[in-house]
């Protein structure tokens, strides 16, 4: 216990950062990754391919180097902020390609006749991807996307490689403190188990209220 509560307020800096991390991240996620599911789903040619080059792209590029190529490379071209907020900008790109997936498979889950009925009745692809579609797509999409921001969560670690305040590079300093390095990653892995568990909890009420009855 002496690991934890001689530096409650170093771990307490961690687990907050890595909460922020997460919350931010998860909602650049979810904006990108519905945005890029419609350009998937799209009768618009070019937005098609842009959403299948993104998804592409990024499933199968490296997080690591998807954190390089941000905050060392946007710099390059002027692009100058906080590194929290380059952490958010790859985690959230790179998420959101797994949300985006996510989603398509659940629009696919949508019978294509009712998209054609809301199309009979003069709905645009986009009201009736919206009033119809989605909203039924949701209901199937739960838990993918609950599991998927919770290795978002567990990605997060990444982030304190890079000069950023989050819940697992708390053990630098305290191994530079003598303290003992198994005990140090005890009390990391159980913050990180309360973050998991607290989305985990979170996605299955949701589930139970609007998921799908099996």
């Amino acid at each position: 216990m002496d690991v934890l509560t001689q530096n409650f307020s170093l771990y307490g800096r961690g687990f907050l950062g890595t909460v922020e991390l997460t919350a931010y991240s998860s909602l650049l996620a979810l904006a990108l990754g519905f945005l890029m599911a419609s350009f998937r789903v799209s009768p618009v040619g070019p937005l098609r391919a842009l959403g299948t080059v993104w998804v592409t792209v990024l499933r199968n590029t490296p997080l690591t180097l998807l954190f390089f190529a941000v905050l060392l490379g946007l710099p390059r071209f002027g692009l100058v902020l906080p590194f929290t907020l380059f952490a958010v900008l790859a985690l959230g790109c790179y998420t959101s390609a797994f949300i985006c997936e996510a989603l398509r498979s659940g629009i696919n889950t949508v019978p294509r006749g009712q998209g054609e009925a809301a199309r009979s009745l003069g709905m645009s692809f986009g009201r009736t991807l919206r009033h119809v579609v989605l909203p039924q797509a949701f209901r199937a999409v739960i838990p993918p996307v609950g599991s998927t921001l919770i290795a978002l969560a567990k990605n997060s670690a990444i982030a304190g490689a890079f000069s950023v305040t989050e819940l697992l590079g708390t053990y630098k300093t305290l191994n530079e403190l003598g303290y003992s390095i198994i005990w140090t990653f005890v009390w990391i892995a159980l913050g990180y188990l309360i973050i998991t568990l607290t989305i985990s909890a979170l996605f299955n009420v949701l589930e139970q209220r609007w998921g799908v009855a099996r």
